[in-house]
């Protein structure tokens, strides 16, 4: 049975500005260039195992109303599809499962790549995209998205500017290169 997956209310994935990853961000793969071309390129590496969570993406997304392409991509962002985790952990043992949800601020639920586990990244997505909504109210959605995509990163304290939004998280491109990864899931079967 295949899940009716809900539009997303937070926004279209696709209209949102980026810039991809940064060169710090490439170099986990030895790429030798930076930006969109690097981040749809990290995505496709990962694309099989992040497909192998995708009913579970798109039935947590429907739920709560997001693009599951931005799932994915967080996915493949914070655990390479699961495969820089260990033992379901990673960021020297603070961040769990696929999405990386951090345990110094959340109490971690599910196993690392369960639904539950999916629920609560996502809700956490979603509550930083509403938080930054909150803070920017004169922002259009996709900027809205973007900001809150960054702060799934770094808090919603971090995105102080549109366009400085990602000084200060991951390799300072965190919502660029999640942006620019979902964007090619959505051409990719998401």
């Amino acid at each position: 049975m295949c899940t009716q997956i809900r539009p997303s209310i937070y926004g279209d994935i696709t209209k949102v500005e980026t810039t991809g990853a940064s060169e710090a961000t490439a170099k986990q793969d030895n790429l030798t260039f930076k930006g969109v071309a690097a981040s749809h390129k990290m995505m496709e590496t990962d694309l099989e195992r992040v497909n192998k969570y995708k009913i579970l993406i798109n039935k947590v997304a429907s739920a709560n109303q997001i693009d599951p392409a931005i799932i994915g991509a967080i996915i493949s962002r914070e655990s390479r599809g699961g495969n820089a985790l260990e033992n379901g952990w990673g960021d020297h043992g603070n961040g769990f499962g696929l999405m990386q949800v951090d345990k110094r601020y959340h109490n971690i639920v599910g196993a690392w790549n369960s639904e539950e586990h999916l629920e609560q990244g996502t809700q956490i997505l979603t509550d930083m995209i509403k938080t930054i909504a909150n803070k920017f109210p004169g922002w259009t959605k996709e900027q809205q998205l973007k900001g809150g995509i960054s702060a799934y990163n770094a808090g919603p304290k971090n995105v102080q500017t549109y366009d400085r939004m990602d000084i200060g998280t991951t390799g300072n491109d965190y919502a660029n290169d999640v942006v620019a990864r979902a964007q090619w899931l959505k051409n990719n079967g998401y």
